[in-house]
């Protein structure tokens, strides 16, 4: 532990904890973090970090810090999580103007805004033919002329 680590139970709160020497095998690594726990893990490389990533569940959030545009733009793009922040942490939650929400094991759309009123709506798909013209093709028994209409019309 570098930082923080005391807790009051009886309060239920737990002060910001920075903890080190971290590895994906540790209790704390086995969820979803909901609290003021900032592991922090050590990688070669950022595609070794990117692959490790990509190799487990998808979290409901991702957040990076850099000054490095190519690196930001690396992990946003080629990383699976249900959104996030770059030098920032939890502020895209803030918004009614951007979708929250996870996929995979983190959930299922979003929500906030107009994404929350279209995960939590059911949507109908619905065809509206017209009763005025019914095209014989669709019917059996099959002709080749009706096939070359249908590819005609598909073109």
């Amino acid at each position: 532990m570098v930082f923080g680590g005391k807790a009051n139970s009886d309060t239920l709160q737990i002060e910001p904890t920075v903890l080190d020497n971290v590895t994906f095998e540790d209790t704390i690594m086995q969820e979803e973090i909901f609290g003021p726990l900032l592991p922090v893990l050590t990688y070669e490389s950022l595609d070794q970090a990117m692959g490790k990533i990509n190799s487990m569940a998808h979290p409901l959030a991702l957040y990076i810090f850099t000054n490095c545009r190519e690196a930001a733009d690396k992990i946003t793009s080629q990383c699976y999580f249900g959104g996030g922040c770059i030098n920032d942490t939890i502020i895209h939650l803030a918004t009614s103007e951007m979708g929250f929400g996870g996929f995979g094991e983190s959930g299922m759309g979003s929500y906030h805004g107009k994404q929350g009123f279209d995960t939590f709506s059911h949507y109908k798909a619905i065809v509206d033919k017209k009763t005025w013209l019914d095209l014989p093709m669709r019917y059996q028994p099959y002709r080749k002329v009706n096939d070359r209409l249908i590819h005609f019309f598909l073109k």
